[in-house]
């Protein structure tokens, strides 16, 4: 478990780091010239190829390809992960908003770039939407929840995970941790799921990229001025966000037990070629 979790956050963590210094050198230095963004994409390139077996030592190339699980799928197993998927975005964003009605959330909101040149902001934001996803996939529910599963049955291994990955650092920054606790937590359990049934981590990277846009964007910015149940009361508005969390969540377990139905057959084909 200890072993798993340093891999998994180092992994998710470390070029999120490096694309912050770089950022924050690339702006105070020479603007109108991003030129950090083909910096940070050929690094988080060449750790993609070198978790995914590429290169020396080749002694443990199949491990690192295995560990990171980034495996095409057929089509219709990659259309059910990614319908699961999401459902599941617009059920989490539902329990989100019903729990900053009962407690006073900050707000996230992407940073102030407009004094910046235009090309350098799109680039950087847009870049910056892929780097996390990209790495957090990689390190989570590739490298850590495979180690778990050699050790633990699977749904343990996503539970387990799941609350490694919910005390991690995550946006809003300043929020209460307990909504924060519960949101990653489910969200984990998502991400874990798919990567289960598909014994792949392609669909959940492309469901953590738009997930991410979709909060950044829609749900994060409003939080401050969303009235609290202690001081206005209940609303309709209230009721139609938990009506929201219950019916996709209700249709996100059925997309993902057709899921699991149909990538039955794929993921023992590839336990198998393991075999």
């Amino acid at each position: 478990m200890v072993r798993a979790g340093i891999v998994a956050f180092f992994i998710a963590l470390f070029l999120q780091g490096v694309w912050s210094a770089l950022i924050t050198v690339n702006l105070a230095t020479s603007p109108e010239i991003p030129w950090s963004v083909p910096v940070i994409v050929l690094l988080v390139w060449l750790a993609w190829q070198y978790l995914g077996g590429k290169w020396v030592p080749r002694r443990t190339a199949e491990v690192r390809h295995r560990y990171l699980r980034a495996r095409a799928m057929p089509a219709r197993v990659f259309a059910w992960a990614l319908l699961a998927g999401a459902l599941s975005i617009v059920a989490l964003a539902g329990c989100w908003i019903v729990m900053t009605r009962f407690v006073r959330m900050p707000g996230n909101v992407l940073p102030d770039m407009s004094q910046y040149p235009w090309l350098t902001t799109a680039l950087m934001v847009v870049t910056g939407s892929l780097i996390g996803p990209v790495m957090e996939q990689a390190g989570f529910w590739g490298y850590g929840q495979v180690m778990l599963e050699e050790e633990f049955r699977p749904p343990v291994a996503i539970l387990i995970l799941s609350v490694l990955f919910a005390v991690g650092p995550h946006p809003p920054v300043g929020s209460p941790l307990w909504p924060r606790l519960v949101f990653y937590f489910l969200t984990s359990i998502t991400f874990g799921a798919m990567a289960l049934f598909t014994n792949s981590i392609l669909p959940g990277l492309v469901v953590h990229i738009i997930g991410d846009l979709t909060f950044f964007t829609l749900v994060w910015p409003h939080d401050p001025v969303r009235p609290l149940v202690g001081e206005t009361g209940t609303d309709a508005w209230l009721w139609l966000r938990v009506a929201q969390t219950i019916v996709f969540t209700t249709l996100a377990v059925l997309a993902f037990v057709q899921l699991a139905r149909v990538a039955r057959p794929v993921r023992a084909a590839v336990l198998d070629g393991y075999r």
